[in-house]
């Protein structure tokens, strides 16, 4: 389990540590506060050195599906880095029970190709530098060494250069609006094959308890997951709303990364006030039958009241990041802060 967590020079996080981790890790602020970028920065050291994370759709924002920047490296590379500032490394750096001291370094290159032509008419040998600007990946921990990776812009493509492709730990995002309705049926299926496929059945009844069974199949051409509700046929699971199918995807992230981590940006998302308790027992149960460890962000005080009704304010850790002027500031709640200000509506969020 990760127990500490330092981001320095990310996107708007300067130099921000979070001590004493826990299984249920909670994060609240107004806007712009780092919420976001806490989860990206975890997610980017769970990756190691992969070079491929500069080309991750969970790590570059607002992708334009359409025609392609002139520059990719300034239009989506530069802002990774505080203050838009190349010249500071970008550093994630933490402690895993498992793993020890793990440390990423994200740098900026612009490596150079010498040409030497000759000239014709002196003979002479003249220089020729063609500059892509790159990202280097510089992973540290006891059990890899350092591991180096790069990732460099072409006029038509990308380079990744990896010789290695560890991974500390598992690692799964959600994100608001994202997931995939294919995948999730084929997560289904691998969950399935362990004989766990009830565990899902069980987290949907919080949303629906008329629910009689959940099925994936792709008898519709591709894998989907259809559940019955005592109708004369199988309902595609997104026919049944926002919630169940964010349910889905909660369980079956946790189940798609045993021993790893899950994050989470607005946990609350597409679900209503009055099932959040019983969701949040599902979030503790599958933590503890997946031994995963979460990092979830929301705006929502019923959320919070939510969380502290159904498994307690020992059951997960809250913290509140701040940014002001250029200082990262984390504050972090213990369970008798989390009562009192839930109880007297002190604002948390």
């Amino acid at each position: 389990m990760l127990e500490r967590l330092t981001v320095r020079n990310y996107r708007g996080l300067h130099d921000l540590t979070i001590k004493d981790l826990g299984r249920i890790n909670v994060f609240t602020g107004r806007n712009n506060a780092g919420k976001t970028s806490l989860l990206e920065a975890l997610w980017l050291l769970c990756g190691a050195a992969n070079a491929r994370m500069a080309a991750n759709s969970y790590v570059i924002r607002n992708r334009d599906r359409g025609k392609p920047p002139t520059s990719w490296a300034e239009t989506y590379w530069r802002p990774l880095f505080w203050h838009l500032d190349t010249g500071q490394n970008l550093k994630i750096s933490g402690y895993h029970s498992a793993v020890g001291d793990m440390e990423l370094t994200i740098s900026w290159g612009r490596p150079l190709t010498t040409e030497v032509p000759r000239n014709e008419r002196t003979d002479k040998l003249t220089e020729a530098h063609n500059a892509e600007p790159s990202l280097k990946f510089t992973y540290l921990d006891q059990n890899s060494g350092t591991i180096e990776s790069e990732a460099r812009e072409a006029p038509e493509n990308f380079k990744f250069e990896q010789a290695d492709d560890y991974v500390p730990f598992a690692a799964v995002i959600l994100q608001p609006g994202g997931g995939n309705v294919n995948e999730d049926a084929i997560k289904l299926g691998k969950l399935r094959t362990r004989k766990r496929g009830n565990k899902l059945l069980e987290a949907l009844r919080v949303v629906e308890p008329k629910l009689i069974s959940v099925e994936d199949s792709a008898s519709s051409g591709a894998p989907m997951i259809w559940v019955d509700v005592g109708l004369r046929e199988l309902v595609p699971l997104p026919v049944m709303g926002a919630g169940m199918t964010h349910v889905a995807r909660l369980v079956l992230a946790a189940a798609s990364v045993p021993g790893g981590v899950m994050l989470v940006d607005e946990i609350e998302n597409g679900l209503h006030h009055s099932v959040l308790p019983d969701v949040w027992r599902v979030v503790e149960q599958v933590t503890k039958q997946f031994n995963v460890q979460i990092f979830a962000t929301t705006h929502s005080f019923e959320c919070l009241e939510a969380a502290h009704e159904a498994i307690g304010p020992d059951g997960f850790r809250l913290y509140r990041l701040e940014a002001d002027d250029g200082v990262n500031r984390c504050l972090t709640y213990s369970p008798a802060a989390i009562g009192a200000a839930l109880r007297h509506n002190i604002e948390v969020r």
